[in-house]
């Protein structure tokens, strides 16, 4: 059994954070995870428990592939708790795949930074385990270096996600803020227009009035 422990601060608020874990995959930085389909979500006490399937390509070699069997695409059941008040997200994945040889049960929480304000703190656990293969030490290890080399992608792919977000919301500003301008001139330019055809309007019917004055 191999532990793998790591701790890691984002410079982003827990909020923000927390909503782009949502919106992690797929992504560009770690393609090997293919996607996520949400099995079962309900709010139980104002938190919101998630079941989700979470399916990718683990790329073993092939010999380890030989011992526990191939698998073009593997599963791994998500079960997630996110709350609001307390500020903590907190996400359980147990592998379905190759279950009956390797277990890798990763555990990872997101909460506000406990020192730095405008910070959030992400820890992460793995326990793996291979049993009734050969070799079970070295595919411990290697199964360990893969999640670490995950993890790394999986931090990069929050801040590519963020930067989106925040790229996604300047767009929306900017455009609002164009249309808005674009409605002014319209209001004011028909407005001008108003004033000028009733101004018109004025003059020809003074005219009108004055001629038909007698003279005294």
């Amino acid at each position: 059994m191999k532990i793998w422990t790591s701790e890691y601060t984002f410079n982003h608020p827990w909020e923000t954070v927390a909503q782009a874990a949502w919106r992690k995959y797929p992504n560009p930085m770690n393609p090997a995870v293919l996607g996520t389909d949400v099995v079962d979500r309900k709010v139980i006490d104002g938190n919101l428990h998630t079941h989700r399937l979470v399916s990718s390509k683990w790329g073993l070699p092939k010999w380890v592939q030989t011992l526990i069997g191939p698998a073009n695409i593997c599963y791994a059941s998500e079960h997630s708790i996110v709350n609001p008040k307390t500020k903590s997200m907190t996400l359980k994945t147990t592998n379905v795949t190759f279950g009956k040889f390797v277990a890798v049960d990763e555990l990872v929480k997101y909460e506000p930074h406990p020192e730095e304000a405008g910070k959030t703190l992400l820890k992460q656990e793995a326990v793996i385990t291979v049993q009734g293969v050969p070799l079970n030490s070295y595919m411990e290890d290697l199964l360990t270096s893969t999640i670490m080399l995950n993890a790394n992608k999986g931090r990069q792919a929050i801040e590519w996600v963020i930067d989106k977000i925040n790229t996604d919301v300047m767009e929306i500003k900017a455009n609002a803020a164009d249309g808005l301008k674009r409605s002014i001139g319209g209001i004011t330019s028909h407005a001008r227009k108003s004033v000028d055809e009733f101004s018109t309007a004025a003059k020809i019917s003074f005219s009108s009035t004055s001629t038909k004055i007698p003279e005294v």
